[in-house]
C-alpha cells in the first residue's frame, strides 16, 4: 500500500507511484471515466491519478474507518469528483451498484499494510514494538491475532504459519507458543516475539531479517481474510473493466503475487487447446498482459523507501469485446 519513511501522515509515500500513473492513466482521459482504488489507505496513489487525469473520478474503497477519514482530508481538494466507501475490496459489484456503475476504466489493488497500519503502535501490527495483539485492518470485524495465539491448536498454527508466512520453523514455533500461553496468555507482541525468536534456531535467528517477521505476516493474513478476499476480487475486477480499461495490481510477498499472476494469465490466454493454428474471434483472449512478468522497484525508490523493497507489480488491459 502507501509506504511512508517515517510515522506521519504528511511523508507517506506510494510505492512505484510514476509507473502506476503511467499504466493507469491511458485508460482515464476520457470525460466521466472512473478509477477504483480499492485499497485506498491514505490516497497517495488515488490523488496523483486524479492530478494526472482531470476528467476522472475516483471511487476509493478502504475497510479501515481511520484510513478512509485521513483519506477523505487529503483528497478534499478535488471536491466531488471523489466518492468513498468502507467496505472489503472483495465488496467490489455491491459498491459499484451503490455508486450507480456497471464499469469502470481503471482500478488499483495496492495490497498489504496501509502506513497508517503500520506507524500506529496501537494496531499491533509491527513486530519492532511492543503493542495489544490485534492486527485487525476493520476493527468492528471479530477475529484478531490473540485469538489464534491464545485458542488455536498447535497444528493449525503451525499450518498457517507454512502457508502464509512461508516458515520453515514452523511447527517448532507453533509448539512453543502453545506451551507458553499455557503458563499465561498473550496479551501484547513483545512476549510473543520473545517466544518466536527462541524458538528459532541459533544459527538462523541473525539471517533473513527479523525472527518474528514470517510470523506476524501469516497472523496478519488470517485475520484480515487476505488471500481470500484477494482470490475474489480478481474476477471481478476484470470484469468491472469496460473495453480499454486497465486493473494494476501491487503484490508484496509470493502468495499475494501467484494468485495474480495466475488470474492475469487466465484471463491474457485464449480459450483454445495449445497449437490451434487459427483461433476464431470468440475464443481470443479478453485481456492483454501491460507488464511483462512483474515489475519491481528501482534501486533508487528502495533506498528512498525501504517499504517498497518486496513489491512486485502486474497490470492487465481488456481488449475489445469478445463474444463467448
Amino acid at each position: 500500500m502507501d509506504f511512508a519513511n517515517s510515522g506521519t501522515v504528511a511523508s507517506h509515500v506510494p510505492v512505484l507511484a510514476g509507473r502506476i500513473v503511467d499504466l493507469l492513466a491511458p485508460a482515464l482521459a476520457a470525460p466521466g471515466s472512473t478509477y477504483v482504488d480499492g485499497t485506498l489507505g491514505l490516497g497517495g496513489h488515488a490523488g496523483l491519478i486524479l492530478d494526472a487525469c482531470p476528467h476522472a473520478r475516483l471511487v476509493g474503497i478502504d475497510r479501515d474507518p481511520a484510513a478512509l477519514a485521513i483519506a477523505a482530508e487529503r483528497l478534499t481538494r478535488f471536491g466531488d469528483r471523489v466518492s468513498l466507501y468502507r467496505a472489503v475490496y472483495s465488496e467490489l459489484p455491491d459498491v459499484l451498484a451503490r455508486a450507480g456503475l456497471s464499469g469502470v476504466e481503471a482500478i488499483c489493488l495496492d495490497l498489504g499494510l496501509s502506513s497508517l497500519q503500520i506507524d500506529r503502535r496501537e494496531r499491533g501490527f509491527a513486530y519492532a514494538t511492543d503493542a495489544p495483539l490485534d492486527m485487525r485492518m476493520d476493527p468492528d470485524s471479530e477475529l484478531t491475532a490473540a485469538t489464534i495465539v491464545n485458542t488455536w491448536p498447535a497444528a493449525e498454527i503451525a499450518r498457517i504459519l507454512r502457508v502464509h508466512g512461508e516458515e520453515r520453523n514452523a511447527r517448532r514455533i507453533a509448539d512453543r507458543i502453545v506451551a507458553a500461553r499455557e503458563r499465561e496468555p498473550f496479551t501484547s507482541s513483545a512476549r510473543l516475539v520473545e517466544v518466536i525468536a527462541a524458538a528459532v534456531p541459533a544459527a538462523v535467528r541473525h539471517t533473513g531479517g527479523h525472527p518474528a517477521k514470517r510470523t506476524f505476516q501469516a497472523l496478519r493474513i488470517v485475520v484480515n481474510a487476505e488471500l481470500e478476499a484477494l482470490a475474489a476480487v480478481l474476477p471481478q475486477a476484470l470484469a468491472a473493466l469496460v473495453p480499454g480499461g486497465r486493473l494494476a495490481v501491487l503484490a508484496y510477498h509470493s502468495g499475494e503475487d501467484r494468485l495474480v499472476k495466475r488470474a492475469f494469465a487466465g484471463a491474457a490466454s485464449d480459450h483454445v487447446p495449445p497449437g490451434v493454428p487459427d483461433v476464431p474471434a470468440a475464443y481470443r483472449a479478453a485481456y492483454t498482459l501491460l507488464t511483462r512478468g512483474a515489475e519491481r522497484p528501482t534501486a533508487a525508490e528502495v533506498e528512498a523507501n525501504p517499504r517498497a523493497a518486496s513489491a512486485r507489480l502486474r497490470a492487465i488491459t481488456r481488449n475489445q469485446e469478445v463474444s463467448r
